[in-house]
């Protein structure tokens, strides 16, 4: 049986415009040129099949829309840097090049992969240098034909002194690979062999570290025979006068490669490479990179990195002065292909009138999720989800288009975590259809919105990073997502000012407030997040590289920097399943005067026993009250969860020690509190603790016990008159 997939894909730039704003699409076509159909749609509803509303847009005539001929545009993903100073690399007759390296992706057994640890090299010339690792992983040095090798495979994840010493007049070149000691024992010795070679370097080039030159193609560079693993500083010299000394430990939060020899042959990195991770020489007596930069001095380059995939603009629209402010898409269609979702923000116009309820788009969970490959992955996926798999369109074209990039819940092709991810390519699973999740679930409180009259802005995480407060001022209430995850330290404290000066806020979801992430000045476009310390997470960050490289701010959960979500939004993360969700029930709290409002009109005890997000309201992803990590006394937690299987799990952070009975059977830790309570400033905070919230709020008709208390909450939110302190 085969799967259609897409045939035409694209991005947009920027992802969140005004009215009157240009924006352009980079759109690409896959398997050969082809002609496609463009359309500009608000969406207002996901397709959540037959339990649910279905799939709601309202067209966007635009300029774009119509017929257009599309050709294929090329990624090169693979992370290197470059010396863009070919005179300095083209008279060399006696020169040595030397690194330390720590390769993590050496060959069990031989296979076609190259990888460049820095050189000239050409592919497309057949010309230049190349210090490199072979088939096998040994060390070598290629210059014409066929390179020349140790014979002796290095070590995956062990730190090497390896050197090429070239002596053109004479004929020779003497490698050498030296296994650096460090705590783990080894059998490794030194290897050092000199073996005549008959050739020239040919033209000069430019000089790469971390890949080779394959082609030039469409006017843009292709590069080949990446390198994984970290190398630290390293220099050419030409007998014993240095040519260029790479010191990575400088321009850390930047693009830039500093050289330090006299020659000043600056480069920059491309596909932004890891950077603040540990070098060579890291002992363990320091954890932050900016207090031992000689204990830093590598660079983590993967063959998989991507930053910015460099698409040509293809259709540019500007935004209509009368458009609404929502989530819109570029629908794009080929062939009788699936449609492709190219998904951007039209926020309210810049100093024009504004709606009193603003919806914060997700848009850096989003992007943290972006072209996730998980269910691709060998594993136990089974046990995790607790069902059987179900793979979709994205799935198999990420699977035929690796060069798409990843999510930061993948691991790169050496087994390490993804920390960068960037808007700048195809994002094949944020969009209307397909799983319920994050933006396709968060469709269905714009469509309770929409069903409801109630008039809303569409405003974005990165806005909200960009402007902090600034951003916010003037709407009465706030309403997340259902799964606002990763947020940035001015995101955190834009939300704080704002209760601080009498907002309200809505957190419709679970999960939220939970990573930490930055976005990095010198990449716009693109969001650093590293999985420190603790946490329920796909991966593990490496021993000392827990802050970040962009910002040098501590990475991981906010709850251990002392912002746990409870400080927030009055609960935390607790539990995850998914399988099936459950329902909340109502406490004694909710009959107190304080939550009276919540509850008009709402006469049962069990609430949200119903829902498109796997049956219920309470489900996913759960957060419950916890005073000891912020939640205000005061706050009233009107209803808890109750009934979760054993696939909901209490997650990593709650547990100091594994026991049995850590699941929703047996603990009644597992659970989602809903939650209100009034800040001093004046406003006040709602939340639903469950992903799955959301999912209930269309069943019957919007006329249901989630869906009410909600619009009653929502109402008060949106009446002036100040939350008095209990």
């Amino acid at each position: 049986m085969s799967v259609a997939m897409p045939r035409v894909i694209g991005y947009a730039d920027p992802l969140s415009v005004a009215p009157g704003e240009p924006i352009r699409f980079m759109v690409g076509t896959l398997d050969g040129p082809r002609r496609y159909r463009a359309e500009v749609v608000r969406l207002v509803c996901g397709d959540t099949g037959p339990g649910g509303p279905g799939l709601k847009t309202v067209r966007l005539p635009t300029s774009i829309e119509g017929e257009h001929d599309g050709t294929p545009q090329l990624i090169d993903a693979g992370s290197y840097a470059i010396v863009e100073h070919p005179e300095a690399f083209g008279a060399l007759g006696r020169f040595t090049l030397q690194a330390f390296i720590q390769p993590t992706l050496v060959p069990v057994r031989p296979s076609p992969r190259r990888q460049v640890v820095m050189g000239t090299w050409a592919e497309d010339r057949g010309s230049g240098f190349a210090l490199m690792l072979d088939e096998t992983g040994a060390l070598a040095f290629l210059i014409g034909a066929a390179p020349v090798s140790t014979g002796t495979p290095l070590t995956a994840r062990r730190w090497y002194h390896v050197a090429a010493s070239i002596d053109l007049a004479a004929g020779t070149v003497t490698l050498r690979q030296t296994p650096l000691a460090d705590h783990a024992p080894s059998l490794e010795q030194p290897v050092a062999i000199t073996t005549a070679i008959r050739a020239a370097p040919g033209p000069a080039g430019d000089f790469f570290i971390g890949a080779a030159r394959k082609a030039v193609e469409d006017g843009r560079l292709r590069t080949t025979w990446h390198f994984n693993g970290k190398i630290d500083r390293p220099s050419l010299l030409a007998g014993e006068h240095p040519i260029g000394l790479w010191d990575f430990a400088a321009d850390v939060a930047t693009d830039r490669v500093t050289d330090r020899s006299p020659n000043h042959l600056h480069g920059r990195t491309v596909n932004a490479p890891k950077r603040a991770v540990t070098g060579h020489n890291w002992d363990g007596s320091e954890m932050d990179w900016r207090r031992a930069p000689h204990q830093y001095g590598a660079i983590h380059f993967h063959d998989d990195d991507l930053y910015d995939a460099g698409w040509r603009p293809t259709l540019t629209m500007t935004v209509p002065t009368d458009a609404r402010s929502g989530v819109y898409a570029l629908r794009l269609e080929a062939d009788g292909g699936p449609e492709f979702w190219v998904v951007f923000y039209v926020r309210p116009p810049r100093g024009g009138p504004r709606a009193r309820a603003a919806f914060l788009a997700s848009t850096a969970t989003y992007l943290c999720y972006s072209n996730y490959r998980m269910r691709m992955r060998p594993g136990p996926a089974e046990l995790f989800i607790g069902a059987l798999p179900i793979v979709d369109t994205t799935d198999l074209l990420l699977m035929h288009h690796p060069e798409l990039g990843a999510s930061t819940y993948d691991t790169h092709s050496d087994g390490s975590g993804v920390c960068h991810v960037s808007r700048l390519r195809p994002i094949v699973n944020v969009r209307p259809t397909g799983r319920l999740w994050n933006l396709f679930l968060d469709l269905c409180l714009l469509d309770w919105l929409e069903a409801h009259e109630q008039r809303y802005d569409v405003i974005t995480d990165d806005d909200l990073h960009t402007e902090g407060l600034p951003l916010l001022d003037g709407y009465s209430v706030v309403l997340t997502g259902c799964h606002p995850e990763y947020v940035s330290r001015e995101m955190m404290e834009a939300l704080a000012a704002y209760l601080g000066r009498g907002g309200r806020l809505m957190y419709m979801g679970g999960n939220g407030f939970y990573w930490r992430v930055s976005y990095p000045r010198a990449h716009p476009g693109m969001i650093e997040m590293r999985r420190a310390e603790d946490g329920t997470r796909a991966w593990v960050e490496s021993v000392g590289e827990y802050y970040h490289g962009s910002t040098g701010e501590y990475g991981g959960l906010w709850r251990r920097q002392g912002r746990a979500p409870n400080t927030l939004v009055g609960v935390g993360f607790v539990a995850q399943g998914f399988d099936r969700s459950s329902y909340y029930r109502r406490t004694a709290a909710s009959r107190d005067p304080r939550a009276r409002f919540i509850f008009d009109g709402v006469q049962d005890e069990v609430l949200g026993d119903f829902g498109v997000a796997w049956g219920g309201a309470a489900g996913l992803e759960l957060d419950a009250f916890n005073p000891a990590l912020g939640s205000p006394p005061w706050a009233l937690v009107v209803a808890s969860s109750e009934d979760h299987s054993n696939a909901f799990q209490l997650v990593n952070e709650e547990i100091n020690v594994s026991f049995a009975g850590a699941d929703g059977r047996f603990s009644p830790a597992v659970r989602a509190d809903m939650v209100f309570y009034e800040h001093p400033g004046g406003g006040a905070v709602f939340s639903t603790g469950s992903i799955a919230y959301v999912g209930s709020l269309a069943h019957k008709g919007y006329d249901n016990n989630i869906s009410r208390l909600t619009l009653n909450v929502l109402r008060r939110f949106l009446d002036p008159a100040p939350f008095a302190m209990p």
